[in-house]
């Protein structure tokens, strides 16, 4: 199970990376894994506000839809528009370039909230 020790995570297996105050959100490892096969990704608040675990939109795997959730308030500035026509790349590369969006925080002290590498693995240990 690849978990990078250089981002952040949330319960619902979201990763994050901080760059200033824009923060690049996707799936992880795990997330991906348990989705399998993943065949549509819908962000259809792009440019719009969203507070802290409201769902911003869903991933389609083959067997099972499930809803993505803010990991951070603020404005979604940016989808992954690879993602319209290869889904797939969020199961071969979750980290990289299965980024799903960039969000722009108005609160920068929730990244308090999120979980480190150590505390994401005892999560998906239980």
């Amino acid at each position: 199970m690849n978990i990078p020790q250089n981002l952040k995570y949330t319960k619902d297996h979201e990763w994050i990376s901080i760059d200033g105050n824009i923060a690049t959100v996707g799936i992880t490892d795990f997330a991906q894994g348990e989705l399998g096969d993943i065949v549509y990704v819908e962000v259809d608040t792009l440019d719009e506000m969203v507070e802290r675990e409201a769902v911003f939109g869903t991933v389609e795997a083959v067997k099972t839809v499930s809803d993505l959730f803010a990991p951070l308030s603020g404005k979604i500035t940016a989808f992954n528009d690879e993602l319209t026509s290869t889904p797939e790349v969020v199961n071969s590369d979750p980290y990289g370039a299965g980024w799903m969006v960039k969000i722009e925080m108005n609160n920068p002290d929730e990244i308090n909230n999120l979980l480190n590498a150590e505390a994401y693995a005892e999560l998906i240990k239980s």
